[in-house]
């Protein structure tokens, strides 16, 4: 795919949405942060859920510490894989707590220091919550990335790499939000709704579902 044909996706995908964001339901970074590590493997409609209840017992590292594991599970165990969960999350307030005086860290290498924070975790949290121009490479992303043309990998990295060096400097804050959007609701996995796809005649996809 050419530099100009990446560019009219991005377009397109700016007029129809300007001002994209998060699905998540958040108000602070902190809360940002645990929303996103319950999102692993979940859907963002089980996480709001969720969270419109525990964040109004604890929205600090310091009330979630207060809460504590066991109180944590009362929360979120409608979440898949809700037990790890909770053990990441006290361990991170813990250290939020402990070092960085209940705040969360701008700096990658820190967030990715967190227990259950990996790079795409630290990617949602520094766009989102920082304006950092990151792109963050979920199986939404991957997916679109690659069967579009745009930037094609192996793995998320991979993705990532290429999204970061073929995406116009303009684009880069919320492309990661118009790539998920379009992914979860358009370019979906089992069957992609070609047919109502604003980019459909830039899309290098071979077999299109025109229906």
């Amino acid at each position: 795919m050419n530099a100009r044909r990446r560019r009219e996706i991005f377009e397109r995908l700016r007029a129809a949405n300007p001002a994209p964001t998060t699905e998540l339901h958040y108000r602070t970074p902190f809360e940002l942060l645990i929303a996103v590590m319950l999102s692993a493997q979940a859907t963002d409609k089980s996480v709001n859920k969720a969270t419109r209840e525990l964040f109004r017992k604890a929205n600090t590292p310091q009330a979630m510490l207060e809460l504590g594991e066991e109180g944590l599970k009362r929360y979120i165990k409608t979440i898949g894989l809700y037990n790890n969960k909770a053990r990441n999350i006290i361990a991170t307030c813990r250290i939020l707590v402990d070092r960085y005086n209940g705040e969360v860290p701008s700096d990658r290498k820190a967030l990715e220091s967190l227990p259950g924070v990996g790079r795409k975790t630290a990617n949602v949290v520094l766009n989102t919550a920082f304006g950092h121009p990151t792109i963050a490479v979920d199986t939404h992303i991957f997916r679109v990335a690659n069967r579009t043309g745009l930037a094609k990998g192996k793995t998320p990295l991979e993705v990532e790499r290429k999204l970061e060096k073929v995406v116009p400097a303009e684009f880069k804050q919320d492309a990661h939000h118009w790539l998920i959007l379009h992914g979860r609701y358009i370019c979906t996995a089992r069957k992609p709704r070609c047919g109502a796809c604003i980019i459909e005649d830039l899309c290098e996809y071979p077999n299109k579902n025109l229906e």
